[in-house]
């Protein structure tokens, strides 16, 4: 559709809607960036803009001649889709669109799209290295980093773009309809922004509400969430399983992850030639390549690409040894059962960082995954005297406070010893301490290596 000449309000002025207002600017569309926050500078806004300086920005209150001849609103993940405002401009009969559904409007070929609680950014680096790996014309976007706005005007009709989606990303979608979709799981997360289990998984399941059954979803069998909404979902479902045999899908057998299609039976590899550590690990795995297989890429291509992928940055990332003791970043284990993963996949005595920004989870199920592995749990953040509570009620006493990481990674190298792992994998975000994962993750690995290398 043309967006030429209509008056767009861009909803939030992070890099989401700097993304948007860039894409909505080069279609010749007349954006107009609104955020609440009126400590912030319209200049530093608009510099940030590729040609901005037409651009009106707008802070704190949006005045009513703003609202008025509007012709669409297109709202950043980070902004509540139930706040007042936005139920405002809703009943002004404005349509509100997020970024997804912008870039994808914009957008050519085809999509193949990710969400879940957890393994998103993973597989979705997976499958985007073997679609590169295989095609010329391939865009990865989307919650992995790279807005998938700043990528829509490069696309051609014979494009892939694979895209992270969020559950934030999810609410504001319209006709936005991936070739190939996955949900690798759904556990409690964000209940803060979506307040019920019920409307989390509700908005999980849009990923798939514009598909056909020409179309494919790749779910999680031992997910029993998603194995009841496989039932009844619009696309044609494949699923994956770590744990099972399936008569139809991926699975693994032994050591091998193998494929199911009809008639065809087909070894993928085996978890013993992948770069990346456990099972869940080896599930998003099995979930890039069903998605790469349906979206017609040969078994032999997804072969070498899975078998040469190495981890994440922030996914249970090795980070070095120190005087015998290994450190692992597990940032991005931002909430319980992410870090859950993070400790299963741990194969030594380990110390582990947790603690951050409360996004009212519970922990007790985390704690109890510690299944003996864990000598010391070492909390940090908002969120601090509340697990340590939580681990108490569950037995574990081993709990020690600390007032910031880098003060938990000194104390985590004095405890440790030779033969132990180091893990931060703090089940909570990172807000308040830190602007994100990715500078928890990046601050953590600056101090493990400030660390000395011998004994002093």
């Amino acid at each position: 559709m043309s967006l030429e000449g209509k008056k767009v309000l861009v909803f939030g002025s992070g890099i989401s809607g700097i993304g948007a207002a860039d894409l909505l600017n080069a279609v010749g569309a007349c954006p107009v960036i609104y955020d609440g926050n009126d400590r912030l500078n319209a200049e530093d806004i608009r510099s940030k803009l590729k040609d901005g300086k037409d651009v009106p920005v707008v802070l704190g209150e949006l005045p009513q001649e703003v609202r008025e001849g509007l012709d669409l609103v297109v709202l950043s993940p980070g902004v509540p889709t139930d706040l007042p405002l936005v139920n405002e401009l809703r009943e002004q009969g404005l349509k509100i669109w997020g970024e997804v559904e912008l870039a994808y409007q914009m957008g050519k070929g085809r999509v193949l799209a990710i969400t879940g609680t957890n393994g998103k950014t993973t597989t979705t680096a997976m499958l985007g290295k073997i679609m590169s790996d295989y095609l010329d014309s391939v865009f990865v976007v989307g919650n992995i980093g790279t807005p998938y706005t700043s990528a829509a005007l490069q696309m051609k009709d014979d494009t892939v773009t694979v895209a992270e989606i969020s559950s934030f990303q999810l609410e504001t979608i319209e006709d936005f309809c991936p070739q190939v979709s996955a949900i690798l799981n759904i556990t409690e997360d964000h209940l803060n922004r979506h307040h019920t289990m019920e409307e989390y998984i509700r908005v999980k399941e849009l990923i798939t509400c514009n598909q056909t059954k020409e179309q494919v979803c790749v779910l999680n069998y031992e997910d029993l969430t998603l194995r009841e909404f496989g039932a009844h979902a619009p696309a044609k479902v494949v699923y994956f399983s770590s744990i099972q045999k399936l008569p139809e899908g991926i699975y693994l057998d032994g050591k091998n992850i193998v494929l199911k299609d009809g008639e065809k039976e087909i070894v993928i590899t085996s978890t013993d030639r992948l770069k990346i550590l456990g099972r869940h690990n080896h599930e998003n795995t099995m979930a890039a390549a069903a998605m790469a297989y349906y979206a017609g890429v040969p078994v032999e291509s997804i072969r070498t690409s899975v078998e040469s992928f190495t981890a994440v940055e922030h996914r249970i990332e090795y980070v070095t040894e120190k005087q015998g003791v290994v450190y692992y970043n597990d940032s991005k284990g931002t909430n319980p059962d992410a870090a859950i993963k993070g400790i299963q996949a741990m194969d030594r005595p380990t110390i582990l960082i947790g603690g951050g920004y409360d996004k009212e989870s519970s922990y007790e199920e985390w704690i109890q995954a510690f299944d003996g592995k864990v000598r010391y749990l070492v909390l940090i953040g908002q969120t601090r005297e509340k697990i340590q509570d939580a681990a108490h009620r569950c037995g574990f006493k081993n709990t020690i406070l600390a007032d910031n990481l880098e003060e938990a990674v000194k104390l985590c190298a004095s405890l440790a010893r030779h033969g132990d792992a180091v893990l931060l994998s703090p089940a909570c975000a990172s807000w308040g301490q830190f602007d994100n994962y990715e500078q928890r993750g990046r601050k953590f690995k600056e101090y493990v290596h400030a660390l000395p290398d011998e004994e002093e």
